[in-house]
């Protein structure tokens, strides 16, 4: 399989030192005098606090409380995931695919179920039909490499430049490298490392590997699904679906075909089985593994060998799996160890991509590798459902977030109801992890965040690429560095407290007011930074600028300014003179920075502050003779 290439995204980079400044030059001048800015009119209305929204308008925190299934929930029922629970009530791996029976009745025997969505079902195997047309001669060869290989093992291409060093941590092997001359009439299958598996438990990074086989454990089969649903592979559907040459060797005979389903995918259930358990021992790599993950499965259709509607019920499955067994108790010390040794072992360092437009095409990749492009089924706009113990999936990714928080950030990116299969009652299958591995969708409510800069990892630095919309408002506190990346329209404002929030995007900083009490607000866009509403700094605070071009400030706030603190500004971009040029553009201000860092200046140049009615502009300061 190809190897997913993780973007690196080319806007302003992100530095991941927090707490400290560094300073290419240096130019300090007093504050010139202020000329003519006033305060705001006596009538006019305070507005909301910084970093907290409106109340009346926060979604209930009964939207993120768990509904059980018909089994009760996947958390406290996954190890009944077994051959001897074999309907929806009793097994919550046949229970959580359940809005399949809305398209598909089974029989009494594999070729005598009842189509009762024909237009799902028409759809469904057009996909195949299409991609098993169209595939190219490597798309071929790929999809027999991801049949026959071990999908643990595959799935560490999803580590990117770290796959490599957990190879050889863990002893990981395959004699599944390519297409053998005599496959079309002999059988292969992968016979590991020379242990025989995939990787070595008792290797240098054996808990990771542990690990990955504690999630794909006994309790993880789609076999027990698959002899529930008896809906046949897409071969068995239509002539038109070509399955791969050197796989028609491996097809089941048409007198064992009761045990041969399509429904779920078992290779796409293993691979985000794999893909999840190394993402909580290396989150730095979660969404290259998920995309990893979603190819596997997109190969499965490729090969001939499953539907769309096979690989979605598999991705579903391992889901609900995977954030059960994760949140067992029982293997909380296993997750805490393989996180530990991944991180000492493998020197993970976490990217701060900031660039939102390339991370919405992978999203949007990422999407269309998981829902096929096959039409809704159902209303859209329907408030989403928090499975129990979904929250676990996230832990390793956003260690400075509490459970809760957790919850909503699951319930402010899932997936648009109406799609095929995910309209299950606990909420498994709208689970956007892609999505949620990048921070809030939806700021629902107010959101303090608490980070670290001593913690490493994202609990010291990290990156929210989201849209992000909502009443509520964010507040920042502790140390560390927390990016805010999209175009967001969130209500509430944003307080900072301690560390720093960076600004990508002219609309990162969303629709309210800022206040920056102590720590920084740093300005990493390429365009001017907008502040909706008002700006407060105070005495121990720092306004970090990069002064783009001349023709526009590096800062706008909409209503009015209060000063105070330091304001650097980077003069670098410029090249030139920054005599009168508008750092702040502001309808109305009041205070004084009580120093200005200059950076970038022309050789020999010094500048101080003119605070005037339309902004705070630089002047260039005279020496004396």
């Amino acid at each position: 399989m190809t190897t997913p290439r993780r973007t690196r995204f080319d806007r302003r980079a992100v530095a991941t030192t927090v707490g400290c400044v560094v300073l290419a030059s240096l130019v300090i001048a007093p504050a010139a005098h202020a000329g003519g800015a006033g305060n705001p009119p006596a009538h006019s209305h305070a507005p909301q606090r910084a970093g907290a929204g409106d109340p009346s308008a926060f979604t209930s925190a009964e939207a993120i409380e768990p509904k059980p299934g018909v089994y009760g929930t996947f958390a406290d029922t996954y190890t009944l995931n077994t051959s001897s629970f074999t309907t929806p009530q009793t097994n919550p791996a046949i229970g959580v695919l359940t809005p399949m029976l809305d398209y598909f009745t089974p029989g009494s025997s594999w070729n005598d179920g009842t189509i009762v969505n024909a237009q799902v079902h028409a759809e469904n195997i057009e996909v195949v039909e299409q991609l098993t047309r169209d595939r190219t001669a490597a798309e071929a060869a790929e999809a027999w490499i991801d049949d026959r290989r071990h999908q643990s093992y595959s799935m560490i291409a999803g580590l990117g430049d770290d796959a490599a060093g957990f190879a050889s941590l863990t002893g990981a092997g395959t004699t599944i490298t390519d297409v053998p001359a005599d496959a079309l009439s002999v059988s292969y299958s992968d016979a590991g490392n020379a242990n025989g598996v995939w990787a070595d438990r008792d290797s240098a990074l054996g808990s990771a590997v542990q690990l990955v086989d504690t999630l794909r454990g006994p309790y993880a089969s789609s076999n027990n699904a698959k002899f529930f649903y008896q809906y046949m592979r897409p071969f068995r559907w239509s002539e038109e679906v070509e399955v791969v040459p050197e796989l028609v060797v491996r097809l089941v005979p048409e007198e064992n075909a009761a045990s041969d389903g399509g429904f779920p995918s078992g290779h796409t259930n293993a691979a985000f089985l794999a893909g999840l358990g190394l993402a909580a021992s290396a989150p730095e790599h979660y969404d290259e593994l998920l995309m990893t993950a979603a190819e596997l499965g997109k190969s499965r259709i490729v090969a001939g060998m499953h539907s769309a509607l096979d690989v979605i019920g598999g991705r579903i499955l391992a889901t609900g799996l995977a954030g059960a067994t994760l949140e067992d108790p029982a293997n909380a010390a296993l997750i805490a160890q393989a996180r530990a040794d991944s991180r000492e072992l493998l020197g993970l360092e976490h990217e701060l991509d900031t660039d939102r437009d390339a991370y919405q095409a992978e999203l949007a990749r990422y999407r269309d590798l998981t829902t096929f492009g096959l039409s809704p089924v159902g209303a859209s706009g329907e408030a989403a459902h928090v499975p129990e113990g979904a929250e676990s999936l996230l832990r390793s990714r956003f260690p400075y977030l509490g459970d809760e928080q957790l919850r909503w950030v699951l319930y402010s990116t899932a997936l648009d109801s109406g799609l095929p299969l995910t309209g299950d009652d606990e909420g498994w299958g709208r689970l956007d992890l892609y999505s949620a591995v990048h921070g809030y969708g939806t700021l629902d409510r107010d959101v303090e965040v608490t980070m670290d800069a001593a913690a490493g990892g994202t609990a010291a630095a990290d990156v929210w690429l989201n849209d992000i919309d909502g009443a509520g408002g964010l507040t920042k506190r502790g140390t560390g560095s927390l990016t805010l990346a999209g175009e967001n329209s969130f209500a509430g404002g944003v307080l900072v407290t301690g560390g720093d929030i960076v600004a990508t995007l002219a609309e990162s900083l969303g629709d309210g007011s800022i206040e920056v009490r102590e720590g920084a607000l740093r300005d990493a866009a390429t365009e001017t930074v907008d502040v909706a509403g008002s700006y407060a700094q105070g005495r121990e605070a720092t306004l970090r600028l990069t002064q783009e071009t001349a023709a526009a400030p590096a800062l706008r706030v909409a209503g009015t300014a209060r000063y105070a603190g330091t304001l650097e500004v980077d003069l670098d971009a410029l090249g030139g003179s920054a005599d009168g040029v508008r750092v702040i553009e502001h309808a109305r201000s009041n205070g004084r920075f009580s120093e200005v860092v200059v950076t970038g200046a022309a050789e020999g140049g010094t500048y101080t502050l003119d605070y005037r009615k339309d902004g705070v502009y630089l002047v260039a300061a005279k020496s004396r003779g």
